[in-house]
């Protein structure tokens, strides 16, 4: 592997780590998140609709649900992450996580008043909180450093793949079977507890080693869950990126306006979900031999060259290519920039690292999409996708100051 020395200072552990790219615990987490997103996303589409013409919530119920749901998902990822390097152990809180998801979501099938659906998002966003961090570090700890962006790419492609995969089945149960949206509800149960089932059986628990690295002289012990200065830099580059990172929605609201029919509008979004899986592994290996910083400055550059073009995007053609290369950054930037997190924070440490990592991003991720919104409404949606792309420019800009090794000019 080509190792950009500005990149990343692993710590002396790599002799101690699993071989190869595709150890059992890689791959049954990969299904796992196949399973879980193939079940959520035969729900999550569809809930708006069925919130305010089955429930009669109002728009404003559905955004109350939506900021619930995603705030309790963002503080307890932090708050999961610590507990998991307290405990030293990862697959409890990934299976209790997942298990706890996977038994609330299609009980919306059997919701009847607004405040039921939000009280099953909220349970389903706290097994989400639960099981990111722990996850995202026994992944890391299951793999070879050599290996960590293919890894990582493997485990968001086959979330894109589930995501594509599960509201195409949902309309055909709609159009194909004439099923309604309960019956759909209550089928998306199958993949969700068969996600359970692989957890429990196929992933091992890989206990976090002890820190190896040598410390300063006289240096005080540092906690089990400090992380590196480095990655707390690191952390305010990816706080600014996403700052203009707002929510992809905006992505089908201009291809309304540019006039991609609305029939249209699905296909398109399960062929972005189909980019992303397809590219996600490949362009994650691709960081394990050009480096990290190399790649996801690759791919904020290319974000700012899909947001420059949406402001600017004259038809649907134009729209069409444009989304379709924004799942390309997807590929870039998803897997790469959590490998680059178990790059730069020691294996007792990292579950606490992805819980500010995820904490970070989703916090962010609200004034992002607010500021965008706002722009948007004020001056057009030239304003929004230009913000967007100035700060992922600056972004790009700022990864090298911050991955700069002490000492360096």
């Amino acid at each position: 592997m080509t190792v950009d020395a500005r990149d990343v200072a692993r710590a002396p552990e790599r002799r101690a780590r699993p071989e190869g790219v595709f150890t059992p615990n890689v791959i049954a987490l990969g299904v796992v998140s196949l399973l879980t997103d193939f079940s959520s996303e035969m729900i999550y589409p569809l809930l708006p609709l069925f919130l305010t013409r089955v429930l009669g919530a109002g728009p404003a119920f559905v955004g109350l649900i939506e900021g619930v749901a995603e705030s309790t998902a963002s503080f307890l990822k932090l708050a999961s992450g610590w507990v998991s390097d307290r405990w030293r152990r990862r697959k409890g809180l990934v299976l209790g996580g997942y298990a706890l998801s996977s038994c609330v979501r299609p009980l919306v099938a059997a919701a009847a008043a607004p405040w039921h659906v939000l009280a099953i998002r909220f349970a389903d966003r706290v097994g989400k909180g639960l099981r990111t961090s722990p996850r995202d570090a026994l992944l890391a700890d299951s793999t070879d450093p050599d290996h960590l962006g293919r890894a990582f790419g493997f485990q968001r492609a086959m979330d894109h793949l589930g995501a594509a995969v599960g509201p195409l089945v949902a309309a055909g149960l709609l159009s194909g079977l004439g099923w309604d949206l309960r019956q759909v509800f209550w089928a998306a149960a199958v993949p969700a507890l068969f996600s359970i089932l692989v957890l429990a059986v196929g992933v091992a628990e890989v206990a976090p080693r002890p820190r190896t690295e040598a410390s300063s002289p006289g240096a005080a012990p540092r906690p089990p869950s400090a992380v590196p200065r480095p990655f707390r830099r690191y952390l305010l580059v990816v706080v600014l990126f996403t700052l203009g990172n707002s929510s992809d929605a905006f992505l089908l609201l201009r291809a309304q306006e540019v006039g991609v029919a609305v029939p249209a509008l699905p296909i398109l979004w399960a062929a972005f979900h189909v980019v992303k899986s397809v590219t996600s592994t490949p362009l994650g290996g691709l960081s394990d031999r050009w480096g990290r910083r190399r790649v996801i400055r690759l791919g904020w550059l290319l974000y700012a060259a899909v947001y420059a073009g949406l402001a600017a995007a004259p038809g649907p053609l134009a729209l069409w290519a444009l989304v379709l290369a924004y799942g390309v950054y997807y590929g870039l930037t998803e897997g790469v920039e959590r490998a680059l997190v178990a790059d730069l924070v020691p294996s007792q440490a990292r579950s606490t690292a992805y819980g500010w990592f995820h904490t970070a991003v989703g916090l962010t991720a609200l004034p992002a999409s607010l500021l965008a919104g706002a722009l948007w409404q004020a001056w057009g949606p030239a304003w929004a996708f230009g913000l967007g792309a100035a700060l992922s420019v600056a972004a790009a800009a700022l990864l090298p100051l911050a991955l700069r090794p002490p000492g360096a000019n």
